[in-house]
């Protein structure tokens, strides 16, 4: 569970790395942090601290911690949850942040997501899909992909990428009308450690990617 940060503990945690969540501080302030549940102490050498998902929602969104007592959230999780949500394409509810502040919100919770990966893996990597991941693959995926820079589908069934659910347990189906944009996407997900393959659609023959996460 997260707690109050103090406002030192605060400025601390502002100056973290923008890109991996990297603390500096005195090892009072970064003990604190940990106890708060805003930090982690890395378990390899040189035990560095790195900011968790509730320590990057902090810093990246200007937003307070949960009031103490409330469960920590997992990074980027469904919008009913009241956390950030990632686009999965269509929705009809469009967030209202756009631009560079949307792209710094979607990119901090991206930071998260890895720093979630390297806390739940003994050799501390950050390449293979976390239990998160595959318990939530659609929001898993979208993200991914949103932190790269694609567009989702609008409202009005526009261009874009659109992540659905599937009869297979553990994958997931992107479809994007455009070859190139489907590609990309294909790769970026492959680079964030999914299996990527590309399919027709038998009725439309509409082609579309399945994805799963990677396991090794």
């Amino acid at each position: 569970m997260a707690l109050w940060p103090t406002p030192a503990q605060r400025r601390v945690i502002d100056a973290a790395d923008h890109a991996t969540g990297r603390l500096r501080g005195s090892e009072t302030q970064l003990a604190a942090l940990v106890k708060r549940g805003l930090a982690f102490r890395h378990p390899r050498p040189p035990h560095d601290h790195f900011l968790t998902p509730a320590g990057h929602r902090i810093r990246d969104a200007g937003a307070e911690p949960d009031p103490p007592g409330s469960p920590e959230p997992a990074p980027a999780a469904d919008s009913d949850g009241g956390v950030f949500a990632a686009r999965v394409g269509g929705e009809e509810d469009v967030p209202e942040r756009t631009g560079p502040a949307r792209l710094r919100e979607v990119r901090g919770a991206w930071q998260g997501l890895l720093e979630l990966r390297r806390m739940t893996r003994a050799d501390g990597s950050a390449e293979l899909p976390c239990a998160w991941e595959r318990t939530h693959l659609v929001r898993a995926a979208a993200l991914a992909l949103e932190a790269a820079g694609h567009r989702p589908a609008g409202p009005e069934g526009d261009d874009g990428y659109r992540v659905r659910a599937t009869p297979q347990p553990e994958a997931v189906a992107v479809r994007e009308p455009d070859d190139t944009a489907r590609r990309a996407c294909a790769q970026t997900l492959e680079r964030a450690g999914w299996q990527v393959g590309e399919h027709t659609e038998p009725r439309t023959r509409a082609r579309y990617l399945l994805a799963s996460p990677r396991k090794v």
